[in-house]
């Protein structure tokens, strides 16, 4: 019975621990089931891990598929590891029966006292549970071998209620074992996939990147084993091509990951593994399409696979599988004939005309000019429905199926194959396409077209384009159209991977010079969009007439790059003045438009600012429904995800929960550092910084914000509406004890902004100043000038900068020990963040209600940083201990100890702790 490695797959399964526990304590019995590679063996060893912690005795029991065939291999395995003392207190009998079932091979079954053996058996679990109790865990209970399990069952009728057991299997098709050996009743738990989240910490536990967490979740199912395994085949294969991965490459189904995927399918019979073959080759694949193709027994074939957790199967009879990577894995192992007969049978079953090309495309490897004109018409259609993507595939291949005789025929298919790949996001597409162009005699439009298809597909990640980006350049140096779009994309990229909004405006500026003279009006309106957006960066007073004038071009409503166009910047630029209205009523007209377009990056784009616009309204329900799809499409069309995690995290800072959006900040952080996207890596940080703030981790807030300060900095941005850091800047060091720093930095951004007219951004810093000015003593003035903006913030429709307000209104009337407008001020904002669904704050303001936590007459004279100090340090925490908790220097923490003592007129910790008990 051979020990096996385990990976770290115990992620996100603390409740899971809990249930089992708990299940142990009231039960006797638990049984722990899920698909292979679900991290039962992990959760098994937890329990054991802890039990034994717990002083009791564990036994521990792995038998392997092989152990299956060799009659009571894991009842020899489980007594050889009984301690030999135990098996001296033994009768006779009973120890002459165990010793013969070690020496197996030297004494046939038939000979032995098997009644003998049940009753040592039975004997050793009491012995071991007469001092304490005994977990016994048994771990792939479904390779019990059928006499061992007979044993097994006996014995534990009759073992005292100390001794505990713990069975998990793995059930792929094959009748349950665990459930009938613990005896009926006993709590059965299934072990869930991971989530995004649990993946992408599972993916940061092994160093691998983050940002691939959505699409290896799709890819895996959450199955813990098989997203390990995609992560390391899909690092390894990044490392053979000297590059990082790229978050929309294809998933290599390959090495771990394939095997990983064939031992899930193993357990399903041949008629099944068919059937199975078809669904993975269809689009869109249901019971009745698979009959239709041959299969009469579908539903049968299906129910036994949907009892492995293959698949799933609706109500409708849709079939989804229950990870991505078993089609692929399916369909690899599948040879050409078969598969090439399973599309031939698809082709003649669906009643999709694009998809009955596509199978005929897919069944037959030979060059066929009509079935090539066929494949084109059908991307054409998938165009016009915004299917991008499928027009992609089609398009590669119409090429592959076009005749060697017919080189400009091939060669425009794949130059459009790569550009609807752009737009799609599907890089693995675009470059499979553009390789393909620069292998022929391609005409120097061509390879600029196509090399921007690569550009376009990238999204956020053009830092390591710089080599496609020259070959764009010297093959565009003729034509002053292609000129202009190779500079409108260098443009972008010294904007986003670059942060220099200068450069970036520069190189738009020479790219709108180059579009106007080659007649591109399209391509001048988004330079000139460019420019204007950069000029509201560094606050240029021109930025709105340049939006205008971009404007005014004759250019479709909904160009493709929405996400670029004058028409989105006009919204963005409502939304960063406040006319929310405004940018609601624009981008639900523009949702629908850009969805029809196809271009996921574009409707990302619109979802986001509708979050955006409706948690800034007071409608967290509407802006969490928004983030849900901006994240889901994120993850189903592989494109970056850092911005999404962001949207995320302000949804559920606004609306969900604190703990939830700290995590997606982080993972929004890591993922905008690995692809070196500096624009969402500020946002992301700022989310971060923001939900420290609010949860009184004043110091590390500090330390976020003023990362984000620095890469605002970096940037050159000058405007305070885009990213309104300051104040929540200014509000964490006052926090953290340091209200003069807090005015300096307001005292330097209020004039920019009073001069801007961003009047909103004003209120919020006009909130910080106001819990600076009462740090240092000055309440009533505080008071006044926080009464004042909520007033501004209720006049301008923001609900959650209001109710933020009464509850800094409410801090500052406690330390003035004024309970009763205190607890107005906390109703008042209770019942905004209640009206607006923005349940976090909601609960911030109940549970700062003065009447739970009434401060000590001497707290009411520290700061709320020297309170916490003054709490830690009189509970026991020495000063390192301390400075380590609040993130501070130790330095910093005597300092703060001695203006501490002066102010509660103490001279040591045992009388701060007097003077603090009861608090």
């Amino acid at each position: 019975m051979a020990a096996t490695g385990h990976a770290d797959t115990n992620v996100g399964h603390g409740e899971l621990i809990a249930a089992l526990d708990r299940a142990l304590t009231t039960h006797g019995r638990a049984v722990l089931t899920g698909p292979a590679g679900s991290g039962k063996t992990e959760l098994a060893r937890a329990v054991a891990d802890a039990a034994h912690g717990r002083g009791e005795t564990v036994l521990r029991l792995t038998p392997e598929a092989a152990d299956r065939s060799i009659p009571e291999a894991s009842a020899a395995a489980l007594l050889a590891s009984v301690p030999a003392h135990v098996l001296d207190r033994l009768a006779g009998p009973q120890r002459t029966a165990i010793a013969l079932l070690r020496r197996e091979a030297d004494t046939p079954r038939a000979g032995r006292d098997h009644v003998a053996l049940r009753l040592a058996l039975v004997e050793v679990l009491r012995i071991l549970a007469d001092p304490g109790p005994v977990l016994l865990v048994l771990d792939n209970a479904q390779w019990l071998d059928a006499e061992s399990t007979d044993l097994f069952r006996f014995a534990l009728r009759l073992t005292p209620p100390r001794v505990r057991v713990l069975a998990a299997e793995c059930v792929q098709g094959g009748a349950p074992v665990a459930e009938p050996l613990c005896g009926p009743g006993t709590p059965a738990i299934r072990v869930p996939p991971l989530g995004a989240d649990e993946v992408a910490e599972l993916l940061m536990r092994h160093g691998l990147p983050a940002r691939l967490a959505g699409r290896i979740r799709q890819a895996s199912g959450g199955n813990p084993r098989l997203a390990l395994a995609l992560g390391h085949s899909l690092a390894e294969a990044a490392g053979h091509r000297d590059g990082a991965a790229h978050h929309a490459d294809p998933l290599p189904v390959s090495g771990p990951a394939r095997e990983v995927a064939r031992r899930l399918l193993a357990e399903v019979p041949d008629g099944t593994r068919r059937t199975l073959l078809l669904a993975a080759l269809a689009a869109r694949p249901t019971t009745a399409l698979l009959r239709r193709a041959g299969r009469p027994d579908a539903e049968a074939e299906l129910a036994r696979a949907e009892g492995a957790a293959l698949v799933t199967v609706g109500e409708d009879g849709a079939v989804t599988f229950t990870a991505g990577a078993l089609p692929t894995a399916l369909a690899a192992d599948a040879g050409w004939p078969e598969r090439a007969a399973g599309h031939a049978a698809l082709a003649g079953a669906v009643d999709d005309p694009v998809q009955a090309v596509r199978h005929r495309a897919l069944a037959v490897d030979a060059p066929d000019a009509p079935l090539a004109a066929e494949i084109t018409a059908a991307a054409d259609a998938c165009r016009r429905r915004g299917r991008r993507d499928l027009a992609a595939e089609l398009g590669l291949l119409a090429a592959e199926r076009t005749p060697a005789g017919r080189p400009q025929e091939q060669l425009a298919r794949l130059v459009e194959a790569a550009e609807d790949a752009g737009w799609a996001g599907r890089a693995d597409l675009a470059r499979r396409a553009t390789r393909a162009v620069l292998a022929r005699d391609a005409s120097p439009a061509q390879r600029v077209r196509a090399r921007l298809a690569v550009i376009d597909a990238a999204g956020q990640a053009l830092a390591d384009l710089d080599e496609t980006f020259a070959h764009a350049v010297a093959d565009a140096a003729e034509d002053p159209s292609l000129r202009a779009a190779v500079q409108l994309r260098i443009a972008w990229k010294h904007n986003l991977s670059d942060g220099d909004p200068v450069r970036s405006r520069d190189a738009a500026a020479g790219a709108g010079t180059l579009a106007k003279a080659g007649g591109d009006q399209v391509a001048e309106a988004m330079a000139l969009t460019v420019r204007a957006r950069m000029g509201r960066i560094l606050a240029d007073p021109d930025a709105e007439e340049i939006l205008a004038e971009a404007l005014a071009l004759p250019v479709p409503d909904v160009p493709l790059g929405m996400r670029n166009a004058p028409q989105y910047l006009a919204v963005r630029h409502a939304l960063f003045d406040d006319r929310l209205a405004d940018a609601r009523a624009r981008l639900l007209t523009l949702l629908p438009a850009v969805q029809r377009t196809g271009s996921a990056e574009d409707v990302f784009e619109v979802l986001r600012s509708l979050t955006e616009v409706e948690l800034r309204r007071g409608r967290c329900a509407a802006g969490s429904a928004h983030a849900r799809r901006a994240l889901e499409l994120t993850i189903e069309a592989g494109l970056s995800p850092g911005p999404a995690w962001y949207v995320a995290a302000t949804a559920e800072a606004a609306g969900g929960s604190f703990a939830r959006a700290a995590g997606y900040a982080r993972r929004g952080i890591q993922a905008s550092e690995e692809e070196h996207d500096q624009v969402f890596l500020s946002r992301a940080l700022y989310a971060l910084g923001t939900v420290q703030l609010a949860t009184g981790e004043a110091a590390k807030a500090v330390a976020t914000l003023r990362r984000v300060a620095a890469l605002e900095e970096a940037q050159q941005v000058v405007d305070p509406s885009i990213l309104r850091w300051h104040g929540e800047l200014a509000e964490a060091l006052v926090a953290a004890d340091a209200p003069g720093e807090a005015l300096d930095l307001l005292d330097s951004v209020t004039p920019v902004a009073r001069a801007l007219g961003r009047t909103g951004v004003l209120a919020a810093l006009d909130r910080a100043r106001a819990l600076a000015l009462a740090a240092r003593g000055g309440a009533q003035e505080a008071v006044a000038l926080l009464e004042d903006t909520s007033a501004r913030f209720a006049a301008l429709g923001l609900p959650l900068e209001h109710g933020r307000t009464l509850l800094a209104l409410a801090r500052v009337e406690r330390r003035r020990r004024r309970r009763a407008p205190a607890r107005a001020a906390l109703g008042a904002a209770a019942e905004v963040f209640g009206r607006a669904g923005a349940g976090p704050w909601r609960d911030l303001a109940r549970d700062t209600a003065p009447e739970s936590a009434a401060p000590h007459p001497g707290l009411a004279a520290l700061t709320e940083a020297e309170a916490r100090l003054a709490l830690l340090v009189g509970g026991g925490a020495s000063n390192q201990e301390a400075a380590a908790k609040l993130f501070l220097s130790v330095k910093t923490v005597e300092a703060r100890l001695t203006r501490i003592y002066q102010k509660l007129d103490v001279r040591s910790r045992a009388q701060l702790a007097t003077a603090l008990r009861g608090h």
